[in-house]
């Protein structure tokens, strides 16, 4: 196992970090399959980190097509503890203007078709998910976005991410079902991520760039295809000036995460008695208790 403790899974319009030094791709195979793209590894500031492109170079994965497992479990192999990851969404709240930044701390799954664990053919685990973030990361990447003081952006810690199956966007019927859930964005990509990262014992945080208001919103159909792509453009820039100053705060003061014990206390069955070939399987996972 390498030692890269920090991960990065860029989303849309987030395809690489042009601040990173010593670039080395990596083809990492998984027993889930091939990860999204090859894993860019490499120094920033000095801190060594291992990026993915999420969509892949050229974004030619459905959110529906990402393989979720193969991502999570490639960046753990590589000794990922911490994990940032950066997407697109749609604002649900007037007070979540393009081009802000969340930082949300719950989620609504709303996914149909997705693979959500790594357990199962004769290990089963419980994870507690009522938190589903990492607050001291959460914490972490909050400050240091207000420490950058980014220009037409403000942040708004905390609030509800919504994750639809998509590839379509939402009805106006839906869009205002979940603004009467009291959620604040919404995205198609950062579960089973989250629930996936917190299985390998990773602290997850989310960064939401919004590009639009959802279709919620009375001037929805004033949005363009062209203002939508300049936002992206834009939230990539920006999330690039935070995760470089996240980067160099975890690596300054590495934050205590109760996701890093994980499944201590999670896992149920007698792992001496478990399938050989399951163990294997998920080796980089269940080091720790095997």
């Amino acid at each position: 196992m390498d030692n890269i403790s920090i991960g990065i899974i860029g989303g849309s319009g987030l395809y690489k970090m042009d601040a990173l030094k010593d670039v080395e791709e990596r083809q990492v195979n998984t027993p889930f399959g091939s990860p999204s793209d090859a894993i860019i590894t490499g120094t920033l500031d000095g801190a060594r980190v291992a990026f993915l492109a999420r969509h892949g170079r050229g974004h030619r994965l459905l959110p529906s097509e990402l393989p979720f497992r193969a991502n999570i479990y490639a960046m753990k192999s590589l000794g990922v503890r911490y994990l940032i990851s950066a997407s697109a969404v749609g604002s649900l709240q007037e007070a979540a203007k393009p081009l802000d930044m969340v930082i949300p701390d719950q989620f609504i799954d709303r996914t149909k078709h997705r693979e959500s664990t790594f357990f199962g053919e004769g290990i089963v685990a419980h994870i507690g998910f009522a938190d589903p973030i990492c607050g001291n990361l959460a914490s972490v990447l909050g400050e240091a976005i207000a420490n950058l003081n980014l220009a037409e952006v403000d942040l708004h810690r905390g609030g509800t991410y919504v994750c639809m199956e998509g590839p379509a966007f939402s009805t106006k019927a839906e869009s205002n079902l979940y603004r009467s859930w009291g959620a604040t964005v919404i995205g198609m990509t950062n579960l089973p991520e989250a629930k996936l990262a917190r299985e390998a014992e990773m602290a997850y945080a989310t960064l939401a760039l919004v590009t639009d208001y959802d279709c919620w919103h009375p001037d929805h159909d004033s949005v363009t295809v062209e203002m939508v792509i300049g936002n992206l453009m834009k939230n990539a820039e920006n999330a690039q000036k935070v995760i470089r100053e996240t980067v160099r705060r975890i690596t300054e003061n590495p934050p205590e995460s109760e996701a890093h014990t994980a499944l201590k206390f999670a896992i149920l069955t007698q792992l001496d008695q478990a399938p050989a070939a399951t163990k294997q399987k998920l080796k980089a996972i269940l080091k720790p208790y095997v």
